[in-house]
């Protein structure tokens, strides 16, 4: 398997402008197939003078490398929405892209899924209560243990748990989790080329709780996690103070960083990598990498959207084996 499928996100977004964008570059369309709208697609050629012709497949068999090849999973209108608007519509199209993604994917029809941001109002709007394209993967590939990886050449951050409240995520700081969290970023790099990773597993609290002057959790939870994990050979260290583990990693002491939460993991993240940050979910049994960022409303439809995060997500699909 070679190719990749590219679902365009919501269609009011910055998804498919991107996603055209970095099929500019010949390596990247002569294996990219998008999972989107034939009409928005054309319309974006136009819009950003790309003079490739559109190829609709339903087969793999029908993939043409000179053309922009598309499956045109829902046949939207311009007329049936506004750039940059929340919509029901759009949200319905934005999961049905994923959706027939996954089915090819599963199929071994693509090697890997590269997602478009979609916005999460509109597809709740649409009936799909999901908080986000993490949750969409695993439940349509009926995984049970996964998780979000964040990648950049600069920093790799991975989440013991990510869309909840931080309340929620407090609670959700348990031996069993930390500890699979901490082998799915063992795993996942190890496929990725790298043999032997390093990992370190941020505090929860202020200074990893200070021997329990701040807080138990590395004591009754983390700690444990990372005893078990090495006992079984995976280099792990920690807990490691979370005002300084970030900048450790960063200056090449570690490979990657098990978060507990989504903002202690994101904030370095889109500090350091904004625009090359690529959201990886781990633990699928397919690949699935995405843009690290969101839908961009107030820049849809002009013509202007950074496409860099794209083409690093093209990339990072490209590393697994």
């Amino acid at each position: 398997m070679k190719y990749i499928g590219i679902t365009m996100g919501d269609p009011a977004g910055i998804g498919c402008e991107i996603a055209l964008k970095a099929l500019k570059n010949d390596e990247y369309r002569k294996k990219s197939i998008i999972f989107g709208s034939k009409e928005i697609v054309s319309h974006f050629l136009k819009l950003l003078g790309i003079n490739k012709d559109i190829n609709v497949i339903n087969d793999i068999s029908e993939f043409d490398e000179d053309k922009i090849n598309i499956v045109n999973v829902v046949d939207l209108k311009l007329n049936d929405f506004q750039f940059g608007k929340v919509s029901k519509i759009c949200g319905d199209a934005a999961y049905r892209y994923v959706e027939t993604a996954i089915n090819w994917a599963l199929d071994k029809k693509i090697k890997a899924v590269v997602t478009g941001p979609l916005n999460k109002e509109a597809l709740h709007l649409a009936g799909y209560n999901y908080d986000g394209h993490t949750e969409i993967f695993a439940s349509l590939t009926n995984t049970k243990k996964y998780a979000m990886m964040l990648w950049s050449e600069k920093l790799k951050v991975i989440h013991v748990s990510t869309h909840v409240s931080l309340r929620k995520a407090c609670d959700r700081v348990k031996k069993d989790r930390v500890y699979d969290t901490i082998v799915l970023a063992h795993d996942t790099l190890k496929r990725m080329g790298i043999e032997n990773p390093r990992i370190a597993v941020a505090g929860l609290n202020p200074h990893a709780g200070e021997s329990g002057i701040f807080g138990n959790e590395e004591i009754e939870e983390i700690n444990p996690a990372i005893l078990k994990a090495q006992s079984e050979g995976i280099r792990v260290t920690g807990a490691v103070a979370p005002d300084t583990v970030f900048l450790k990693a960063y200056k090449g002491e570690f490979d990657i960083v098990v978060a507990m939460y989504h903002d202690q993991g994101h904030i370095p993240m889109k500090l350091l990598a904004f625009d090359e940050g690529v959201n990886i979910t781990v633990g699928l049994p397919i690949v699935r990498t995405s843009v690290d960022h969101g839908t961009a409303f107030g820049k849809a439809g002009k013509g202007t959207a950074n496409e860099s995060s794209m083409i690093e997500a093209i990339k990072a699909a490209d590393y697994f084996d």
